[in-house]
């Protein structure tokens, strides 16, 4: 049964609320980034904390980035009218999966497969 419209608009709100969240963390990170680029430590200890520290900001950067292209492109789904639809098989994504997880693009089934899949047949580094 198809996600109704009603829902869609709550979930498309969420997701907007979510990005602006994303948006002004990322923003802010940028800005403690460049801060901490100005201050030199005299001791190894303080360097190798304050190294610790960047790192950990980078990583949360970087995966603030790919959550906010996700949000993207669900909205984008929603604006051309394929949300909730499965882009592997073309069957309805159920409406709990929807909302709990708004930028996903595969039917549980269709997950399941390419997990599976995943696991069958490991990329090879």
């Amino acid at each position: 049964m198809p996600i109704r419209k009603e829902k869609v608009a709550h979930i498309k709100n969420d997701l907007l609320a979510r990005r602006n969240t994303l948006a002004s963390e990322l923003r802010k990170s940028h800005a403690e980034l460049i801060n901490d680029e100005e201050f030199l430590f005299s001791d190894s200890v303080d360097q190798a904390s304050a190294d610790t520290g960047k790192s950990l900001v980078v990583q949360i950067k970087n995966r603030n980035h790919i959550v906010l292209a996700e949000i993207d492109q669900a909205l984008k789904r929603i604006e051309l009218g394929i949300f909730g639809e499965c882009e592997r098989c073309g069957d309805e994504i159920s409406e709990a999966r929807m909302k709990a997880y708004p930028s996903t693009t595969l039917c549980i089934q269709c997950k399941t497969e390419t997990e599976a899949e995943a696991l069958r047949y490991p990329k090879k580094i």
